[in-house]
C-alpha cells in the first residue's frame, strides 16, 4: 500500500489514583474474592445503570489485613454515588479505612463513597481500601441496594456460558433470538442478553425479541446466564445481525467509498479514530480498512499490539469524549472504532493483513489455505473485538510476482486463499482483496488467476496509484496515478484505465472493482522541466520519506501548475510532484461510474486535510 515505515515507539504504562497504604508480608498470596453487583435503579431495564463491586485481600499479616473494594460502572450512565454493604463472620472486623466512610453495625458494615469519588462514569472504577482484623472473608456483598453479581460465591461454581444465539424473523426494527440453556450445580435463574456489550433484557427462557432497533444496522448479540445466587457465568459467542431496509450511506449513491486507517499513524503522524470524526470523513465514507494484520508462519497475527488495543486514550482524544480506564478489557484503535461506529452504525469495517512489509507470509499461508483461513477467523473474531470488524481484506503483493519479496506459488494461490477466507468467514462477512495494477504485458495481473479469486470475493481494491517515482532518481518524472496513457508515458500499461480493462477482460465483474485514489504526491527533485518527462537528480524531499509527501502538505507548499492523463502535477523551485486534487477526483469518479465500477478506495486518511475535503471529493464525486 505504501512504503511508508511505521514508527515504533516504547510503551509505558502508567497507573492512577490516589495512594494506597499497605502493609507487605513476603510469602503470602493476596486473596480475591470478587463480589460484584448488577444494579437495577429506578428506571426502565434498557436504561439501568449496571456496575460490580469486586473485594480483594491486598495482604495478611496475621493479626491483621489490609482490604480493599473497587466499583467499577460497566453501564452506559454516570453512577451518581455509591454504597457497599457486605457481612464479615463474627471475630473479622473493619479498622481504619480511607477514601471511603465505612461504619459497622455488629458483623454488618457498610461503605459510602465519600464527596470525591461518588460520580463513576461508564467504564470507570474506584476503589477504597480498609484495615481489618480477623481471618474472614466477606459474604452478602450489596451495591446501591441491589445483590453481587458477577463474581464466584464459596463453594458454588457460576453458570457455563449458553450457546451461542441464532437469530430469525429480522425485519427492519426487530430480531427474536434463540439459544441453548447455559447449566449450573444450583441451576439458572434467568439469561442476560446483552446487545453490542449492553445489558438490554433480563429473561427466564432462552429466546428474546429485540424490538424497536433500527432499519439498516448492525447491531452484535450475546448471552450470559445467572444462577440462584445471581452470579453470572462467561457470556456467549456473538451473533451478528443487520437489520432489513434503510439505505446505507446516501451520500455515496450505494458506491463504495472506502479508506484505509494505519496502525501506525497515532504515533508520528498523531493521527487517530476521532479525527475521521472530526473531519467529517466518517459522515461520508462506507468502508474503513484497518491496516495492517501481519501474515507470518501461514497465519494471520496482530500488526501493532500497543495501538490495536492496548493504548490508553485520554477524553480529548477519543471519538465520545471518554477516558480509557486502566482496567478496562479493550483500548487502542480497537476500541476507538467500536465508538465510531456506535456513533456512525452505516460503516463497516475490515481488518486488513499483509501490505508491502509483511506480504512475504503469504507464500506460507497459502501452502494451507484452510489452516491460514481458521487462524484469521479465529484473530478477526476474538471475544475482545468480534463487534468491530465486519470482514477481512488480504494485501498480498504480489501473488506469484515480486514486490518487497518475490512470490513463485503460483497463479491458482490467491484463489485458493480467497476460497478458503470464504468458506470460514461465510456469507454474512465482507472479505476483500488489494491487488495490483500493473497491465504491463506479462505484468503481475497476468501472473494471477484474479477473475477465479474474484469469486469468493466482495470487491477488489485496485491499487491504481504508485505506477511511476523517484525510486527512478533520474526520472523521467511523470505522474505516480494516470487514470489513462498519455504520450511520453515511461510504461506502457501502467495507468488505471488499462489496469481496470485488463482485470475486465480477465473475467473480473466491473461492480466488483473499486478504483484507488492516493492522498499522497510523489516525487523529484533538480528538475527543471514543467512538464512531465522532465530528467531529476533524486527524491524530493518529504516529511516523513523522500520522494513522498502528503495532499495536505503538497496543496500549499507546491500547489498544481498542470494536469496530464486525468491527476494534477505540480512544479515549483526544482522539485516536481504528481498528485490528485479534488478536481482530479471528481473527474475520476465519472469516470468509474462510466465503467460500472463498484466505488473508490483510498490510501490514507492522514494525507487529507483536516476537513477531510478529498474524502468529500470522492463521496460528492461517486453521487
Amino acid at each position: 500500500m505504501s512504503t511508508e515505515t511505521p514508527l515504533h515507539r516504547t510503551r509505558f504504562r502508567f497507573g492512577t489514583g490516589r495512594a494506597t497504604r499497605s502493609r507487605a508480608v513476603a510469602g503470602l498470596t493476596a486473596l480475591l474474592l470478587p463480589l460484584a453487583a448488577m444494579v437495577g435503579l429506578a428506571a426502565p431495564a434498557e436504561a439501568a445503570t449496571s456496575a460490580t463491586a469486586t473485594y480483594l485481600k491486598k495482604s495478611d499479616w496475621g493479626s491483621g489485613f489490609e482490604g480493599q473494594w473497587t466499583v467499577k460502572n460497566t453501564g452506559t450512565t454516570a453512577l451518581s454515588s455509591w454504597t457497599i454493604e457486605w457481612d464479615f463472620p463474627s471475630g473479622t472486623a473493619v479498622g481504619s479505612a480511607w477514601d471511603a466512610t465505612v461504619t459497622g453495625s455488629g458483623t454488618h458494615w457498610t461503605a459510602k463513597n465519600v464527596g470525591w469519588n461518588g460520580s463513576v462514569a461508564p467504564g470507570a472504577s474506584v476503589s477504597f481500601g480498609f484495615n481489618g482484623t480477623g481471618s474472614g472473608a466477606p459474604t452478602g456483598c450489596k451495591l446501591n441496594g441491589a445483590s453481587c453479581d458477577g463474581g464466584s460465591v464459596p463453594g458454588d461454581n457460576a453458570p457455563s456460558a449458553p450457546g451461542t444465539p441464532t437469530a430469525s424473523s429480522i425485519t427492519d426494527t426487530s430480531v427474536k433470538l434463540s439459544w441453548t440453556a447455559a447449566t449450573d450445580d444450583h441451576g439458572i435463574k434467568n439469561y442476560d442478553v446483552l446487545r453490542d456489550g449492553a445489558v438490554v433484557a433480563t429473561v427466564t427462557g432462552t429466546t428474546y425479541t429485540n424490538t424497536g432497533l433500527t432499519a439498516g444496522t448492525d447491531y452484535s448479540y450475546t448471552v450470559q446466564a445467572r444462577d440462584t445466587a445471581d452470579q453470572t457465568g462467561p457470556v456467549s459467542g456473538a451473533v451478528k445481525v443487520h437489520t432489513t431496509g434503510g439505505g446505507g450511506n446516501p451520500g455515496t449513491g450505494g458506491k463504495v467509498n472506502l479508506g484505509y486507517f494505519t496502525d501506525w499513524g497515532v504515533y508520528g503522524r498523531n493521527y487517530h479514530v476521532k479525527n475521521l470524526d472530526t473531519s467529517g470523513s466518517a459522515a461520508k465514507i462506507t468502508h474503513i480498512n484497518y491496516a495492517f494484520g501481519n501474515v507470518t508462519g501461514g497465519k494471520c497475527a496482530i500488526g501493532d499490539s500497543y495501538a490495536d488495543y492496548d493504548m490508553a486514550y485520554t477524553a480529548d482524544k477519543s471519538v465520545d469524549g471518554v477516558a480509557d480506564t486502566w482496567d478496562q478489557p479493550l483500548r487502542g484503535s480497537f476500541n476507538q472504532l467500536r465508538k465510531l461506529k456506535a456513533k456512525y452504525p452505516n460503516i463497516k469495517v475490515l481488518w486488513s493483513f499483509g501490505g508491502w512489509t509483511w506480504s512475504g507470509g503469504f507464500g506460507e499461508a497459502a501452502k494451507n489455505p484452510a489452516a491460514f483461513a481458521q487462524s484469521c477467523y479465529d484473530l478477526v473474531e476474538d471475544p475482545r473485538w468480534a463487534d468491530v470488524f465486519d470482514g477481512i481484506d488480504i494485501d498480498w503483493e504480489y501473488p506469484n510476482a515480486c514486490g518487497l519479496t518475490c512470490d513463485t506459488s503460483g497463479p491458482a494461490a490467491l484463489k485458493g486463499i480467497t476460497s478458503a477466507l470464504r468458506s470460514k468467514f461465510g456469507s454474512k462477512y465482507l472479505v476483500t482483496a488489494a491487488i495490483t495494477a500493473d497491465a504491463s504485458t506479462g505484468g503481475k495481473i497476468d501472473a494471477t488467476d484474479y477473475a477465479g479469486a474474484a469469486q469468493s470475493l466482495d470487491w477488489y481494491n485496485v491499487m491504481t496509484y504508485d505506477f511511476f517515482g523517484a525510486w527512478d532518481a533520474k526520472g523521467p518524472t511523470a505522474p505516480h496515478s494516470p487514470l489513462t496513457s498519455y504520450n511520453g508515458i515511461p510504461q506502457a500499461g501502467f495507468n488505471s484505465a488499462d489496469a481496470i480493462a485488463k482485470l475486465k477482460a480477465q473475467g473480473v465483474p466491473a461492480s466488483k472493482l473499486l478504483l484507488g485514489i492516493g492522498f499522497y504526491g510523489r516525487g523529484w527533485t533538480g528538475v527543471t522541466q514543467d512538464a512531465p518527462g522532465g530528467t531529476a537528480t533524486g527524491a524530493a524531499p518529504g516529511t516523513y520519506e523522500a520522494g513522498i509527501e502528503d495532499y495536505k502538505v503538497l496543496k500549499t507548499s507546491c500547489p498544481a501548475t498542470g494536469t496530464v492523463a486525468g491527476t494534477a502535477y505540480a512544479h515549483c523551485g526544482t522539485n516536481w510532484w504528481s498528485y490528485d486534487t479534488p478536481a482530479t477526483i471528481a473527474s475520476k469518479m465519472t469516470w468509474a461510474k462510466g465503467q460500472g465500477l463498484g466505488g473508490a478506495f483510498f490510501w490514507e486518511f492522514s494525507g487529507d486535510t483536516s476537513n477531510g475535503e478529498l474524502v468529500g471529493a470522492i463521496s460528492n464525486g461517486l453521487k
